[in-house]
């Protein structure tokens, strides 16, 4: 049967991947600086991550939540070990939509409250409540629209105190940097009096983590740039390097009851040795480390080329963006010179989510190839 049409895909086909490269089906070698959507972070097939998988499978893939399962505690003490998240407590899941799903759920619970402030041009998934607070009228449907949610500009710090002082917001939700947006960020003013209005409005404040957390903008999560205590934050992508996994972490101050939150395949044996795969390896390997290293490079060899006209994002969740719209220049990249990089609903962003792994000589490869690209798109116009 066909496959239901909602990609639009490039040619390409890849088979197997090592690092920060990827291969495809006739052996063609390409640089991947978008990662599968920021998804990769300790790069493909990392011996580390192989083994863990490997030796669980072969011992146990799969049960259900109603029995102990010890790698989760595991999971979550290393979690906050290098997080620095003291006191949280984890919720295991399957997915980033899952994850703000429960999230959105815990606050409602928790201040008996049902509507929900977010931010233009915000993305926090495709399910009910998730997608209702995300600002894409093109994937919000009527069964989703029922949800309460009023979408502010970013950084309109006197909109959610109007909104908040209604009582009727039981959460606010927030990127602290934008994804699919386009790498908008708040200011850091911004950011912490929206931390401070929450709370004095009995109101849950939600780092959405699940793109920017894990290292990716240069700490381990982006919120810890700003003086703010999250009530919940959500994470996902690099979470798994490709394993489906999710989570919310939930401060104390939430108290958990028997069936509030569930799920089948979530905290799952073989989940949970991909999570601490992944988490021993940017402890071992300092990663975070080398994520400031390298952005600081990739962003002085950027100020080098004319075209480029802003430099957005922290780490290495960067967006270079144009005065053209960047479609072509992807195709260029990708097909001329072996380059996976992101787009975003800000046509005119190029985006880069490399995995943490990346080194200088990859940056050099890729401004290399941007040199070349632009004069090739610039000829065919």
């Amino acid at each position: 049967m066909p496959l239901f049409d909602v990609y639009p895909l490039y040619n390409v086909t890849p088979v197997s991947g090592k690092d920060i490269l990827v291969y495809d089906n006739e052996g063609t070698e390409y640089l991947d600086l978008y990662g599968g959507h920021a998804v990769i972070s300790i790069g493909h097939a990392h011996p580390n991550y192989v083994e863990a998988i490997t030796n669980q499978v072969n011992t146990l893939g799969f049960y259900s939540n109603a029995i102990q399962n010890p790698l989760q505690k595991q999971l979550a003490d290393k979690l906050e070990a290098l997080s620095g998240c003291q006191d949280y407590e984890l919720f295991l899941c399957n997915s980033g939509a899952e994850a703000n799903e429960n999230a959105l759920k815990l606050a409602s619970f928790k201040t008996g409250k049902k509507r929900v402030v977010a931010f233009s041009n915000g993305f926090h998934g495709r399910t009910s409540a998730a997608v209702a607070a995300t600002d894409n009228q093109n994937i919000i449907a009527p069964i989703n629209a029922q949800q309460a949610v009023t979408i502010l500009p970013l950084n309109d710090v006197e909109g959610v105190k109007k909104e908040l002082e209604k009582g009727d917001v039981c959460a606010v939700i927030v990127e602290f940097i934008q994804g699919v947006g386009g790498l908008d960020q708040g200011t850091k003013a911004f950011f912490e009096q929206v931390d401070v209005l929450c709370k004095a409005n009995n109101t849950m404040f939600i780092a959405d983590e699940i793109q920017c957390g894990y290292g990716r903008s240069g700490k381990f999560f982006a919120f810890q740039h700003y003086n703010v205590t999250p009530d919940i934050i959500s994470l996902a992508k690099g979470m798994g390097n490709g394993f489906p996994i999710g989570g919310i972490l939930i401060h104390p101050d939430i108290e958990s009851k028997h069936g509030m939150l569930g799920t089948t395949f979530g905290g799952n044996h073989l989940a949970c040795a991909a999570g601490l795969a992944v988490l021993n390896t940017i402890e071992a390997e300092n990663l975070i480390e080398n994520t400031n290293s390298i952005s600081e490079y990739f962003i002085e060899k950027a100020k080098a080329i004319p075209q480029i006209k802003n430099v957005k994002g922290r780490g290495l969740m960067l967006g270079l963006e144009f005065d053209f719209e960047v479609g072509d220049l992807r195709k260029a990249l990708i097909y001329n010179h072996k380059i996976f990089t992101g787009g975003a609903s800000n046509k005119k962003l190029l985006r880069i989510l490399p995995p943490l792994t990346i080194k200088k000589e990859h940056v050099d490869q890729f401004f290399e190839a941007l040199t070349k690209a632009l004069v090739e798109t610039e000829a065919s116009v």
